[in-house]
């Protein structure tokens, strides 16, 4: 499976429970912190839980 990089590129305040979690869980704290990631179906998931904020890095 490829990597993929993600970034958040939008704040997590004034977000429901659940994407703010789903940010926790992909490892992303602030704006504009970079994390990579295994390309496997249960990440591609959350990524489109928060796709409006994040941006997938190539």
């Amino acid at each position: 499976m490829s990597k993929i990089k993600i970034k958040q590129i939008r704040s997590k305040i004034k977000r429901p429970g659940y994407q703010k979690k789903t940010l926790e869980a992909l490892g992303l704290r602030r704006v504009g912190h970079i994390v990579e990631h295994k390309s496997d179906p249960s990440i591609m998931g959350m990524i489109k839980k928060v796709e409006h904020l994040i941006k997938i890095i190539d």
